[in-house]
């Protein structure tokens, strides 16, 4: 880590920063949304644009030096990210469910320094949740340490998963849907990657993953999981990075069950017969 990084001091100023932005995305629910289409279902509200400025010109102002990575913004890649600390923002992760009124979604802020994740917070401002984690120093929910659950077989488990905004890669996770659904208690779909990642880090889901990520999608939650003692790979098991584009995180100990499961859906390509089942 640079010496003249203090991840800590970065950890407090996110956390003000998400706080901000979150005020901003709760009054803007109570005005008409003036929704855009990036694609058939993939949205853009102008709160995710306010609240992405907000959150850039803060981040701007505090660490001139600073690299900075946003959903709806310039990107920096690359040899130009090399030794620099770089801010991973996304001003409104489940931007479906806020264009809709659900209040599942998050603010999430990230520092990476050569693709190692330095400290994070999703904040959830519908909820009053504020997770956050600083490298080494282990996770917290509104102050409060969190840790994984203590599941240790899928067949006791809760996972979660999402899906692309792509409707033609839809079919690309309904195999492992359907495999992880008949092993396990349940599978949830809330619409956030960050959140998501968070109900991993604080023990009410055991695992989660999902395809088709940004960076920014998960950078923060990968490392609520980790401090609260869980574990983040690629589906596939490979090692972790933001960049990978895909993600399974889980309390660790149904981590290599899962990844079996998930991995032998996806060679398959297949879905299992209709069996009749309560609503999970």
């Amino acid at each position: 880590m640079s010496p003249s990084l203090d991840a800590a001091h970065a950890l407090e100023v996110a956390r003000e920063i998400a706080a901000s932005a979150g005020k901003l995305l709760r009054e803007g629910r109570s005005q008409r949304i003036r929704i855009e289409h990036k694609g058939a279902v993939d949205l853009v509200t102008e709160y995710d644009r306010r609240s992405e400025a907000l959150c850039v010109e803060a981040i701007t102002k505090a660490f001139p030096g600073h690299a900075v990575i946003a959903e709806e913004g310039s990107q920096v890649r690359g040899a130009e990210l090399a030794g620099r600390p770089t801010w991973l923002i996304d001003p409104l992760d489940g931007t479906t469910n806020y264009a809709h009124r659900l209040p599942f979604y998050a603010v999430s802020i990230a520092l990476e320094l050569d693709g190692e994740p330095l400290c994070g917070v999703v904040a959830l401002p519908e909820l009053g949740y504020e997770f956050c984690a600083l490298r080494g120093e282990g996770a917290r929910l509104n102050d409060e340490p969190i840790a994984v659950s203590s599941v240790a077989v899928l067949d006791d488990a809760l996972c979660a998963t999402g899906f692309s905004y792509d409707r033609a890669a839809l079919a690309n996770n309904v195999p492992e849907l359907d495999a992880v659904l008949r092993r396990s208690q349940g599978i949830r779909r809330i619409g956030s990657a960050a959140f998501d990642c968070a109900m991993v880090a604080w023990g009410v889901i055991d695992g989660y993953w999902e395809y088709r990520l940004n960076p920014w999608d998960i950078a923060a939650g990968a490392l609520l999981v980790r401090e609260a003692g869980g574990r983040v790979t690629t589906p596939d098991g490979g090692p972790y990075a933001s960049s990978a584009g895909a993600l399974l995180a889980s309390n660790g100990r149904i981590h290599d069950e899962l990844e079996a499961v998930i991995g032998e859906a996806r060679r398959s390509g297949t879905i299992g017969p209709r069996e009749p089942r309560g609503t999970t």
